[in-house]
């Protein structure tokens, strides 16, 4: 209820601010058509004092000179950035956040939560831990709201997520929190299943090239950088067109593809098995995940 109210507050904020603008261009435009004949009549005069002043000729036009450079100077910066403006809006970019600071963090939370809420979400992860199991993550709140979800995360058991953890060197990623960050996504998952939401998972063994979500029309994307922490990365947010021929487009069939691949398992929630199917969704096989194993190694 607060939602729709602030929602509607915002709305006839930003339509009374659109009509104060005109209003102002308006008032603007009056109060220099009545002052032009004042200033014309105080220009010639002031001219007619400094035109036979050498000095005061030669300030006037290195000043007349500097203003021309800086107007010339925004004028090129302007058409530069409109021309980047559009090849950004043509390839579907519409934020992006260089690094996570505070104020960054609040409002990217809010905006997946204002995305995501009512719809099926759409992950490629690593542990999946710091998006939507820790509190404070991008999607704490969203997989309470959403419809559903289909996540894909990293095996922890594999070698490709040893490689990862070992190539980021750093004393706080050990293989062991990897593995129990795992296994916590998975008991939230679980929770959230037993809730009604269509909740599927699918765990890769290759490592992880892209954090992905999306969430509807909106794309979030960050880049798993070989041997850096992924908070570290900047983050883009691409929006779908209706051309189809964004970034959203390509990053969505990645993640489709990726999906779909017979060779990534998929988690069966209720029984902690790896399930093989084929394109067609036939199962092929079972595998035991040993779910208490990986906590077990956690602790050990």
């Amino acid at each position: 209820m607060l939602r729709h109210s602030w929602t509607a507050i915002h709305r006839l904020l930003r339509n009374a601010a659109g009509s104060l603008y005109h209003i102002l261009i308006v008032t603007l435009s009056a109060v220099i058509a009545l002052m032009l004949p004042v200033s014309a009549r105080q220009f010639l005069s002031w001219w007619s004092r400094i035109e036979h002043n050498t000095s005061a000729l030669i300030a006037v036009e290195m000043t007349v000179a500097v203003l021309l450079i800086m107007v010339l100077s925004y004028v090129h910066r302007s058409l530069r950035d409109r021309t980047l403006a559009a090849a950004a809006s043509g390839a579907g970019l519409v934020s992006f956040y260089p690094r996570r600071a505070p104020d960054a963090q609040r409002r990217i939370k809010r905006l997946k939560e204002e995305q995501g809420t009512g719809r099926t979400i759409m992950v490629i992860g690593s542990s999946g831990y710091s998006t939507f199991v820790d509190q404070v993550g991008d999607l704490s709140s969203v997989l309470d709201k959403c419809l559903g979800a289909h996540i894909l995360l990293v095996n922890p058991s594999s070698a490709e997520a040893r490689a990862r953890i070992e190539a980021i060197g750093h004393p706080e990623h050990t293989l062991a929190g990897f593995r129990e960050e795992v296994r916590q996504s998975i008991t939230l998952l679980k929770r959230l299943r037993a809730m009604g939401k269509a909740v599927k998972l699918k765990l890769y063994a290759d490592p992880p090239l892209v954090k992905m979500v999306i969430l509807g029309d909106y794309l979030w994307l960050q880049h798993y950088h070989a041997d850096l922490d992924i908070q570290t990365m900047p983050e883009y947010v691409l929006r779908h067109n209706r051309k189809d021929h964004g970034l959203y487009t390509l990053y969505a069939h990645y993640f489709q593809q990726r999906w779909n691949d017979t060779d990534i398992p998929e988690y069966d929630l209720d029984t902690d098995e790896l399930v093989y199917r084929t394109r067609s969704g036939g199962e092929v096989r079972r595998d035991s995940f040993e779910l208490d194993l990986i906590e077990e190694a956690s602790v050990t």
